[in-house]
């Protein structure tokens, strides 16, 4: 399946809630959801810097792919972390390139968080496209 179909399947499941409310419960439920990382990966190197939160996010290249996993001592961030893993994991350095996560504009995600949340977010992505830009050129 394709990023664009994965971000697309995103925006119809958040669009099925009206309120803001239950959508933080859906993103609480996500983060639940999300595998474990190995305790030998919550280390300093994997914290993502200018989150408030604390945010692990490892990643590891087989194969031409990149695969994540995280963790987060928040629910609500843990929940975010497990969309763009949802997204992102099991891609090309390139795929993660060229995406432009229109989907979190699309379902009002940015808006709709804190400011500090917010620029967690963009953090996580940021970090996200580091580690592909990273991968793309160890190729």
């Amino acid at each position: 399946m394709l990023i664009k179909e994965i971000e697309q399947q995103i925006v119809e499941e958040f669009s099925i809630f009206t309120d803001w409310m239950d959508k933080y419960e859906y993103l609480i439920e996500l983060g639940k959801s999300l595998p474990l990382i190995k305790d030998s990966d919550k280390q300093e190197s994997n914290l993502i810097k200018g989150c408030q939160s604390r945010v692990w996010l490892n990643a590891e290249f087989k194969e031409g792919y990149l695969f994540f996993t995280a963790d987060s001592d928040a629910i609500i961030t843990k929940g975010i972390i497990s969309l763009l893993i949802r997204v992102f994991s099991g891609r090309t350095p390139q795929e993660i390139l060229s995406s432009d996560v229109s989907f979190i504009e699309q379902i009002g995600l940015k808006e709709n968080l804190s400011p500090t949340r917010a620029n967690g977010l963009l953090s996580m992505i940021k970090q996200i496209k580091y580690f592909a830009l990273l991968y793309s050129v160890k190729k």
